[in-house]
């Protein structure tokens, strides 16, 4: 028998053959059997070697330690084996979200076999807390104006398979799944198939799309819910999935638009905006731009280390997808490198080369625009639309009103609207050279009260999934009369809003009959 870790098991048993099980034992010990580090250490000593979950747990925390004014850790949940997915965030307070400063996150060891992100991530995390510390102006500037979060193992389980070959004798796919044996860059909602199918028709949205109810009948890794309920409970503007295997920075969409091509160039309609995402971590690269084609990722330099993601293969239930369509976050992945577990005395040279690009990157999330919408008495107005006109993909505010759209440079035409409020139309010039984003606020004006204006004013919610609430749709959304004229109720009876037409009068409006 094993008794529950928590309770005084010693009370009810008289020998070992019964025994007590405490599942957190072996993390437990782990933690404590980290070294201490040598004393007389400088403020800025970064170990360069791998990291065990211990010893992340530990420097991750020790940080914090060290910069508790602007650094916190936190949980998003745990992994298959009970490990912590643990969280270094950056900001001028941390815990707390900001108006109009955004959010950025970091993710590496998806794969447990690719490390050479998780190391990158406990670095980067050192080296913002030393420098912040040390008063270096670039850092403070970020840190007092962005909301970073690091998450280096997303994969903390399959990272101890990996670790237990060793840098260097590691296989090509051991320990790449968590302990489920799942893929979890597979694991996602398969969203950008629905994309398609909404894109080819006119006045429907396709964006914000909401988690298929089917999709919770499969198998769905703890990991991937963490990260989903995460991303849905942080506005997240800009992210970046890190991994090994190659040399190159890729973008949506992941799955071709033709499920019979395995190579198809697929773009998003923020086209443009993801190639200058994908450029700010490739052009500052040194090995990226290598003109080498005999280099790791050489046969990517005539894109310059840049591709859409289909166009080099595609796949579905990928994490950079579900980000673009369920939330407003964009997200690129990097290949860090073409050897998936480095030996240790390489691990300096690639901070090295990917110092400068994860700094440069974090700092694009300070392109296009940005604003709060408020109505005519100052209040915040949340999950206002924000449309770009000649881009189908809307961004919607956070609670407090605040919103980030991230935009090309050029001429371009913002729309604001929400259920209930006139629309607000405004011209915006964003300059080649422009480093910071421009500040464009939106006052929404009420619409009369009356049957025309109704159908503005209702609120639908979303399907319900186990992530705790409504879709990404949120409550507030306005609902689409033409998607829902598409899909009748199968059991034949009536939509949602038929009894509020049938009580206006007596004849029923033959309009609505039209599926």
């Amino acid at each position: 028998m094993a008794w529950p870790y928590f309770l005084d098991c010693h009370h009810y048993f008289t020998s070992e053959d019964e025994g007590c099980y405490d599942p957190l034992e072996k993390l437990r010990g782990g933690l404590e059997a980290d070294e201490a580090l040598p004393s007389g250490l400088p403020p800025t000593f970064i170990r360069f070697s791998h990291h065990s979950y211990a010893q992340m747990v530990r420097v991750l925390r020790r940080t914090a330690s060290r910069c508790a004014h602007v650094a916190r850790t936190y949980s998003i949940g745990r992994s298959f084996d009970g490990r912590e997915l643990l969280v270094i965030e950056f900001s001028s307070r941390p815990g707390q979200h900001e108006l109009m400063e955004p959010e950025v996150k970091l993710i590496g060891n998806i794969h447990g076999n690719e490390v050479a992100g998780r190391e990158m991530l406990i670095y980067l995390a050192q080296y913002l807390c030393s420098e912040y510390l040390l008063g270096n102006p670039r850092i403070q500037r970020l840190l007092n104006t962005t909301r970073i979060h690091l998450l280096p193992s997303m994969n903390p389980d399959g990272y101890e398979v990996a670790a237990a070959e060793g840098a260097g004798y590691n296989g090509w796919t051991s320990g790449r799944q968590n302990a489920q044996n799942l893929d979890l860059n597979r694991n996602f909602p398969d969203l950008t198939s629905e994309y398609y199918q909404l894109a080819e028709t006119r006045g429907v949205r396709s964006d914000h799309i909401p988690i298929p109810q089917h999709y919770w009948w499969g198998k769905v890794a703890p990991e991937t819910k963490a990260i989903m309920k995460w991303m849905q409970t942080i506005p997240f503007v800009l992210s970046a999935s890190l991994h090994g295997g190659d040399l190159v920075v890729s973008y949506p969409f992941d799955f071709s638009k033709h499920p019979q091509e395995e190579k198809m160039f697929s773009p998003t309609p923020d086209e443009k905006m993801f190639k200058l995402l994908a450029r700010a971590y490739a052009d500052v690269h040194p090995m990226m731009m290598d003109r080498s084609e005999n280099r790791c990722g050489g046969n990517f330099l005539k894109k310059g280390s840049i591709i859409n993601g289909a166009d080099w293969y595609s796949f579905t239930g990928g994490m950079s997808d579900f980000n673009y369509l369920h939330t407003n976050c964009f997200e690129i992945t990097v290949e860090l490198g073409c050897v998936k577990f480095p030996p240790e005395e390489a691990l300096y040279t690639l901070w090295q080369h990917n110092k400068e690009s994860l700094l440069n990157f974090v700092e694009t999330v300070h392109r296009g625009i940005k604003g709060v919408v408020m109505d005519k008495f100052g209040k915040p107005v949340k999950n206002a639309r924000i449309l770009v006109k000649g881009i189908r993909h809307d961004i919607t505010t956070a609670p407090d009103g605040d919103y980030w759209r991230l935009l090309p440079p050029g001429t371009h035409i913002v729309i604001a609207q929400a259920p209930g409020y006139t629309k607000v139309i405004k011209k915006v010039i964003l300059p080649a050279r422009m480093k910071r984003a421009g500040r464009v606020d939106f006052i929404l004006q009420p619409l009369g009260v009356g049957p025309r204006n109704f159908l503005h004013g209702l609120r639908r919610t979303g399907p319900h999934d186990p992530l705790g609430g409504a879709s990404s749709l949120g409550e507030a959304t306005e609902p689409d009369p033409l998607r829902a004229r598409r899909q009748p109720s199968a059991d034949g009876s009536k939509p949602w809003w038929w009894s509020y037409f049938t009580s206006l009068s007596t004849h029923r409006p033959r309009w609505l009959l039209k599926y």
